[in-house]
């Protein structure tokens, strides 16, 4: 497949202030030297831990901040390297759909003029046509017309997160980056929306970079999932390859967590020790070792590159082939061994 996005050296830092008697300035590193692509049609999983960068990285990929250096080649054009204007007619082609499905609707504008401006300001239906359309988006969505003249306050979570997937699908994107977008909802509605996703990728044609810190979520709607750690991708692999055999500790330990609903099936797991390291002061070498227990000399002095350690399997650690052989998860145990 061809590949419709790609990242290249991404990297996104941020200026705080030190919460200290001296006070100063200190650099946060969010987003490091970050490199992957997503092709046409797929559902790329970005998964990690909370302060990871992963929202970073879906703000970055749609120019709403700056980064650093780096270029997002998307359809063979650096978004970085243009201008507002010229990067005006890209905003159509990605779109986002938001973690807080609330927040991200403007709670002053009915449902059908907060769709309906999109399609306006991109000129693609006159005005005569856009309540048509609303309609129709709606009920892509599982949602109807009559709804278009209430407020956000007036729907539920899971039909607000709906209305921002009709938001998105309004100017017809090849690209949707979805942002934690079921972590504000009930469990009960969370399958609801995947299996809406997954719907509308079918119907549309869609490609997806679907960030999450659910595992459970990322094996069942991902075709190739990335792990961030500390702003950056520790391991990337096929969905199937990395829950059957991962290859970078801190993506076992993630695996090992996932609780079995199987009290037969109990047994001593390997778990993370200790907490995530600042990103104001990540540690030398291997920014997991400190958490790790196959960390070595090595890995306190040497920072490991992401390599291929099998075909299609990229990794991040000096001890890869020592990783993964009593992975123990609900989503792992359902997959055959090598």
């Amino acid at each position: 497949m061809d590949n419709l996005l790609e990242i290249r050296n991404l990297s996104k830092s941020f200026t705080v202030t030190a919460h200290s008697l001296k006070g100063g300035r200190l650099r946060l590193q969010a987003v490091d030297n970050l490199s992957f692509s997503l092709r046409k049609g797929e559902t790329f999983g970005l998964v990690g831990e909370s302060g990871c960068g992963k929202s970073t990285v879906a703000r970055l990929l749609l120019r709403l901040i700056e980064p650093d250096q780096g270029e997002i080649l998307f359809d063979g054009t650096d978004l970085i390297s243009l201008s507002p204007a010229r990067l005006r007619p890209y905003r159509k082609r990605l779109q986002m759909v938001f973690q807080d499905p609330f927040s991200s609707l403007n709670p002053r504008l009915r449902i059908g003029s907060a769709i309906g401006e999109a399609l306006a300001i991109h000129r693609l239906a006159p005005p005569g046509e856009i309540r048509d359309r609303v309609g129709r988006l709606l009920a892509t969505v599982g949602l109807g017309a009559e709804h278009m003249d209430r407020f956000p306050h007036e729907f539920s979570g899971g039909q607000r997160q709906r209305i921002g997937i009709a938001r998105a699908l309004a100017v017809e994107p090849e690209l949707i980056v979805a942002d934690e977008p079921l972590s504000a909802l009930d469990v009960s509605i969370q399958a609801q929306i995947v299996n809406l996703f997954q719907d509308i990728q079918k119907d549309f044609g869609l490609t997806y970079l679907f960030i999450s810190h659910d595992l459970s979520v990322i094996e069942h709607i991902s075709d190739r999932v990335g792990v961030m750690y500390l702003g950056r991708i520790v391991e990337l692999a096929g969905a199937e390859s990395l829950y059957r055999r991962p290859r970078h500790p801190y993506s076992e330990a993630l695996l090992n967590a996932v609780p079995v609903a199987d009290p037969q099936r109990r047994r001593e797991r390997p778990l993370l020790r200790g907490e995530i390291p600042s990103p104001l002061a990540p540690p030398p070498g291997c920014p997991f070792h400190p958490r790790c227990r196959y960390a070595a000399e090595v890995c306190r002095r040497e920072l490991p590159a992401l390599e291929e350690k099998v075909p299609g399997h990229y990794a991040a650690c000096h001890f890869s082939s020592q990783v993964g052989g009593d992975v123990f998860s609900a989503a792992a145990s359902a997959l055959p061994r090598n």
